[in-house]
């Protein structure tokens, strides 16, 4: 049986969890249900998830900041990342419009997280 040890970032508490990996998942010293879906996901499957900017043309200011819909799989972040780096927005913008659809084929979405007006 596999054991890792793992800090939990499902919440503020931090807790220490010890995943033992065999014919079944077992999360011990988490102090929340959180820190059992984390250690199980972060064995199983890791994601994560990015705020970053992009430039933005004709806008008020020069850049948007951006996020993910779904989390990524903690594989392909640098693919996404360079991705999402590729994007220019068009001024306006409302929060919540896509910004980029299936970054790097990986099936994430980014959405914009403010509104920029058009420049005058």
């Amino acid at each position: 049986m596999d054991k890792q040890i793992l800090t939990c970032i499902g919440c503020p508490l931090g807790c220490e969890l010890s995943v033992e990996i065999g014919d079944e998942i077992k999360v011990s010293g988490h102090l929340c249900k959180i820190g059992i879906n984390y250690g199980q996901e972060e064995v199983t499957n890791p994601t994560r998830n990015i705020a970053t900017s992009v430039k933005v043309m004709g806008g008020d200011i020069p850049m948007l900041s951006v996020k993910n819909v779904q989390p990524v799989p903690k594989g392909s972040i640098m693919e996404v990342v360079k991705a999402v780096q590729t994007v220019t927005a068009k001024a306006p913008v409302k929060v919540g419009d896509l910004v980029l659809r299936d970054a790097a084929g990986s099936g994430v979405d980014f959405v914009a997280t403010r509104d920029i007006s058009v420049s005058v």
